[in-house]
């Protein structure tokens, strides 16, 4: 992977999780009954998802979804460490003392790079487990779903907000 692709890779997850994580609001029980969409309900739509564009065979299925899943729980705990830490800076980097500014930065970047080896680490046994072209599917098809989820959410917001608001 070239460094831009890496670079908006990360973006994208930047966004997707402080996308998340700031739309609370959605978590609860909307007027009009409709159903929140929670860690849960998006996980199980990653799943279909995943399982839809891959088209996977049963074989198959049966051997990428215990290593796809290990992979999924490294990242994920990677991610709680850094909104753990965004949530404590939460004031402006402005107000903040330059070393803990430093601090965060350095932090920020030991993620990307824990996540990086994640992916490597997970990548050659992604290639023992599918073809290839399915490997390369299943990169594609997380970035597919992360710009699909972000959509939703936006979505999401537009109707709580109501017609004619932007």
């Amino acid at each position: 992977m070239n460094y831009n692709t890496m670079k908006t890779i990360v973006s994208l997850c930047f966004l997707l999780l402080f996308s998340i994580l700031s739309v609370s609001p959605l978590a609860a029980q909307p007027p009009g009954g409709r159903p929140k969409m929670d860690r849960e309900d998006i996980e199980s739509m990653k799943i279909a998802f995943l399982t839809r564009k891959l088209s996977l065979s049963p074989e198959e299925a049966q051997k990428f979804w215990p290593v796809y899943n290990s992979f999924a729980d490294e990242i994920k705990n990677i991610k709680e460490g850094r909104a753990e830490r965004m949530k404590d800076s939460k004031e402006s980097f402005a107000n903040m003392p330059d070393k803990d500014v430093e601090k965060l930065i350095d932090a920020e970047i030991s993620s990307r790079q824990q996540e990086l080896d994640v992916l490597k680490k997970y990548h050659s046994q992604f290639k023992q487990t599918l073809p290839i072209k399915k490997v390369a599917m299943l990169y594609r098809a997380e970035e597919d779903f992360k710009r699909e989820l972000i959509e939703k959410i936006r979505e999401k917001r537009m109707e709580k907000r109501g017609p004619g608001r932007d």
